[in-house]
């Protein structure tokens, strides 16, 4: 499958990174490469370091970014094993990050990799597929308490105890092997006013699932506690959120690292010695503009939060 995928907030996030020339940055989360194009273009002596966890999207991004390629690093790995890649790669510290978190286009769109609702396709879900954990086993092993919580917690179902329940019935008389299996699954342990809603039924399960197989949200905890320490002073951090759990963890871990002191309120003087490690540059994320929602619907729920190191 050709690996294109559409920037969200492209400009804005290259305002964001204040890219230099001389620069190090560091692409998390590379994906189609769209964002890393356009900092590789901008790059003279610098240099360009771009992570993906999906093999597909980095065999896809060589090319995208071959013009550039003397100047370009791409590394298989998860990014919120950020810290050790720099180790590796022998950088202390870098000028700028992007991570644009969440699935991207392409694994949306292709049917087989198990993401959509909408095609049938085995239950993988996998971003890396040389991972263990697939949406088959999950759905099909997990205990129905453990499929409850992940559905009220990741994806904020509220009908997920009776979704839960109708899985266990279900791969009690035989395994459910495909998203569509899934689906009908899903759609019959829900009311029909759920079914009338805009949004589709199984839209927050397979959200729900797809975290789960990929440890998203600790991914996201993981790499925001890495980032900060990596940045040299004056570089920029900038991240891409698409729901409200990702953006939780991000605004609540660049509030921490701008706040410094962590004393109670009461204390008459800070005692923790901590200090700032960041300044937030955006009060309230950034979000797409009309025009862009235009072009790609699917930026609606983007929110893009930066802060710079101090």
């Amino acid at each position: 499958m050709e690996f294109n995928h559409v920037s969200v907030l492209l400009d804005e996030c290259l305002e964001a990174l204040a890219v230099r020339p001389d620069g190090i940055y560091l692409d998390g989360t590379l994906g189609g490469a769209g964002h890393s194009a356009e900092i590789a273009r901008r790059l003279t002596t610098g240099r360009l370091i771009g992570v993906d966890r999906d093999p597909t999207a980095l065999a896809a991004a060589a090319e995208r970014l071959a013009p550039w390629k003397d100047r370009i690093t791409l590394v298989h790995d998860n990014f919120r094993n950020l810290g050790a890649i720099l180790d590796r790669l022998e950088l202390p510290a870098v000028d700028g990050m992007l991570l644009d978190l969440g699935v991207s286009s392409p694994q949306l769109d292709d049917g087989a990799r198990g993401f959509s609702y909408l095609a049938d396709a085995p239950l993988d879900m996998r971003m890396d597929r040389g991972a263990s954990l697939t949406a088959w086993e999950i759905v099909n092993h997990w205990p129905r308490e453990e499929l409850r919580r992940i559905l009220w917690e990741y994806g904020e179902e509220r009908y997920a105890p009776q979704i839960a329940a109708a899985i266990d019935r279900r791969r009690a008389a035989s395994p459910i092997d495909t998203t569509l299996q899934l689906v009908d699954v899903i759609r019959s342990a829900m009311p029909p006013q759920a079914l009338r809603e805009k949004q589709h039924p199984a839209k927050r399960t397979f959200q729900a699932i797809r975290i789960a197989v990929n440890d998203e949200l600790a991914a996201v905890g993981d790499a925001m506690a890495a980032a900060v320490p990596r940045l040299r002073p004056g570089g920029r951090l900038a991240v891409i959120t698409f729901h409200s759990l990702e953006d939780r963890i991000v605004k609540n871990a660049l509030q921490a690292a701008a706040r410094g002191c962590v004393c109670p309120p009461d204390f008459p003087v800070c005692v923790c010695g901590r200090k700032p490690q960041v300044r937030m540059l955006t009060r309230k994320p950034i979000v797409s503009g009309s025009a862009e929602l235009e072009r790609n619907p699917r930026a609606r729920s983007a929110k893009l939060r930066v802060a710079e190191k101090l």
